[in-house]
């Protein structure tokens, strides 16, 4: 009994540790950022085109955008951190992107740009799942502070209302993304994304 106890307290400072130094990573400001191009800022929102990208995701069950973020960010964190069949330790990038959709919610690290798909590693854990995401145009709000649950939908419904009065239509899920460590007090980045038919309409690029 003793020795279960230990074993589980030293793989939960274990834990906390690898996580600590990949959170830390993200507030790096030498911390690769995924790519994207402004288009235009208009009426309290961006428009931004992002090309394609290839991105490790895990999913869970919950409709919410933070409530099963520790466990996902675990798994994902595990993969880079050489959890995959070659041991490989793969850099961290910004943002952490997580999205909730219907009674499921996902979480996505972005992987760096130097790699092509056939060159990462594959994940030890079933349930990471190596993807390429859309290229295409995004409607993107900007916000500070700590992102609670309450916050964020707040930012999406926000988003939204701007985008109905724009008159610009929606393609998929709402995308909050996260780029600051925990104990980051001061200029922290917060933003909630959603692809738009933008570049399909008559006029735009």
């Amino acid at each position: 009994m003793y020795q279960i106890a230990v074993m589980k307290m030293v793989y939960i400072v274990v834990l906390i540790a690898i996580t600590g130094v990949l959170v830390a990573a993200v507030s790096n400001g030498k911390t690769e950022r995924r790519p994207y191009t402004t288009i235009k800022s208009e009426g309290g929102f961006e428009i931004r085109y992002y090309p394609s990208a290839i991105i490790a995701t895990v999913e869970s069950p919950g409709g919410s955008y933070m409530g099963n973020s520790n466990d996902n960010f675990r798994r994902l964190a595990g993969y880079i951190f050489g959890g995959n069949m070659t041991e490989q330790k793969i850099a961290m990038t910004a943002p952490v992107a997580i999205c909730r959709d219907g009674n499921t919610s996902r979480m996505s690290f972005v992987m760096p740009a130097n790699y092509t798909r056939e060159q990462l590693p594959m994940p030890k854990d079933s349930t990471v799942k190596i993807q390429k995401s859309d290229e295409g145009y995004f409607a993107a709000i900007k916000f500070g502070g700590y992102a609670v649950e309450k916050t964020i939908m707040k930012k999406e419904n926000q988003l939204k209302a701007l985008l109905a009065a724009a008159g610009l239509t929606t393609i998929g899920e709402y995308n909050y993304l996260g780029y600051n460590a925990p104990w980051d007090l001061i200029n922290r980045e917060n933003e909630i994304v959603v692809k738009i038919g933008y570049g399909a309409e008559p006029g735009h690029p």
